[in-house]
């Protein structure tokens, strides 16, 4: 699998290399998802810009990033999604499971916002919060 990972302080933008995101290529994206979470990411930007195609098993993929990003407050944003892929993730119902935007520079914005308002919320249940 091709892929390109720029690391942030608050978060890491994996970008898919590949045409196709599919039976070949899911499980090392899977893979790849599960050790970056066990390593400390926290929020992570997945851009498929370049990816033309998916099937279901490149959408049990996403499914696994989002699970395991989510369960402890992190993030998992896809960006960039080509025509094809964005047609089979609503066919499929998954258009409101998973969180997509257009660019990913909204992503960005979209996970600093999430980390402001995850930030403020502990704040107010410690009782340090502005009342």
């Amino acid at each position: 699998m091709k892929y390109s990972v720029d690391k942030k302080e608050q978060y890491t933008l994996l970008e898919l290399e590949e045409d196709k995101l599919d039976a070949t290529v899911a499980p090392e994206l899977k893979s790849e998802l599960i050790t970056m979470h066990a390593e400390g990411t926290k929020n992570l930007i997945l851009n498929m810009s370049q990816v033309k195609y998916t099937d279901s098993s490149g959408l049990s993929a996403l499914l696994v990033g989002n699970r395991i990003f989510r369960e402890d407050d992190g993030m998992f944003v896809l960006c960039a999604l080509g025509d094809h892929v964005m047609k089979l993730i609503k066919i499929s119902q998954l258009d409101s499971v998973l969180s997509i935007l257009p660019t990913a520079e909204e992503a960005v914005d979209t996970v600093f916002l999430n980390q402001i308002e995850n930030d403020m919320n502990s704040e107010s249940d410690n009782g340090n919060g502005i009342e």
